[in-house]
């Protein structure tokens, strides 16, 4: 069959070379414009172009395909000109009208790394993380106007270990590329069984994952040792997780462990524990020991490098809630694909 595949991000990258792997036809590629990135701020092409240019795909980018504009609508009239089967989304970026839905005879599959309906939305993997899920899946469902409503053709089933964000959707777009590809083979020999989400009598199996900002990247060690460690994780790489220095200036975090049993215990919430080997800092249960850190302005080095650095006094407090940042908000409002 002829594709349309629709992705931006590293993410979408397996998938793609999956499908150009396979029996199938990529006409065409849809992605976001180029992007800013980089210590220069360069304008870079998304991963998804530079590997379709490799492959001398023909590329469209957009930000938008609805009707406002100029670039809304020569996107939609190159998605009508790559005379497409099929369109195959992972993690393009943006909302796909109805209008631009109808173009392909056979429609759109997502390839969505949550089991739906629980984590419907931009963040599924990081509010997973958020939530404490022990278990996972990639979902393949068709892609209708709704936020992640549409059937599902396959789930693949996926544990989650002791894994930051990044680490864990990496392994979840490697796993989900062959899955794309066995929907795309199912739909075109007929035998393709999409099943309607089982969303519960009241619709209580829903969860909603919006995109994290950089407010929910905040921690105060006012929370158990396992959510701290959970928080930290779900927001690595992006947005970051950080706290505050006594002083007031900020301190990126990278993944900690936490620490059932340890003397911080007793200082209460954010108060540090300093050794030249070691940095812990106590939770309201428990205590979470940093690995990196990153100061403003300077590059990532081990905790207790740092703290020896910094000339903190042990027992000093980490976290006190910036007046100017947001506090970490709730899942409720859903993201953009």
């Amino acid at each position: 069959m002829r594709i349309i595949f629709a992705g931006t991000p590293d993410a979408a990258v397996p998938t793609l070379l999956a499908l150009l792997a396979s029996a199938h036809e990529v006409a065409a590629v849809l992605t976001r414009p180029p992007a800013r990135s980089g210590r220069g701020r360069a304008l870079r092409p998304s991963p998804v172009a530079e590997v379709a240019h490799d492959r001398g795909i023909p590329v469209v980018e957009a930000s938008t395909l609805r009707e406002d504009g100029a670039a809304g609508s020569a996107a939609r009239a190159a998605v009508r000109g790559a005379r497409a089967d099929l369109g195959v989304v992972v993690a393009y970026g943006a909302l796909i009208p109805q209008e631009v839905l109808d173009i392909p005879p056979l429609g759109w599959i997502n390839l969505h790394f949550s089991d739906l309906p629980r984590w419907r939305g931009a963040a599924p993997v990081q509010w997973a993380l958020l939530a404490g899920d022990a278990r996972t899946a990639s979902s393949v469902f068709q892609l209708e106007a709704g936020l992640d409503t549409g059937a599902v053709l396959s789930r693949l089933p996926v544990a989650i270990g002791r894994e930051t964000a990044g680490e864990l959707l990496a392994r979840m777009a490697d796993l989900g590329s062959r899955q794309v590809v066995e929907a795309v083979d199912a739909l075109e020999a007929g035998t393709a069984r999409p099943a309607p989400q089982n969303i519960g009598d009241h619709g209580e199996r829903i969860t909603r994952a919006r995109r994290l900002t950089h407010g929910d990247g905040f921690v105060d060690f006012s929370s158990p040792a396992e959510e701290v460690d959970r928080r930290i994780r779900a927001v690595t790489p992006n947005p970051g997780a950080w706290t505050t220095l006594p002083d007031g200036r900020r301190l990126a975090l990278g993944p900690v462990e936490p620490v059932p049993h340890s003397p911080t215990l007793a200082r209460g919430a954010g108060r540090l524990v300093l050794s030249r080997q070691r940095v812990e800092v106590a939770c309201a249960r428990g205590a979470v020991r940093l690995g990196q850190v990153a100061p403003a302005g300077r590059g990532w080095m081990d905790a207790a490098a740092w703290s020896r650095g910094a000339r903190l006094e042990d027992g000093a407090r980490l976290g006190a809630t910036p007046s100017q940042e947001p506090r970490p908000g709730s899942p409720d409002r859903a993201g953009s694909r």
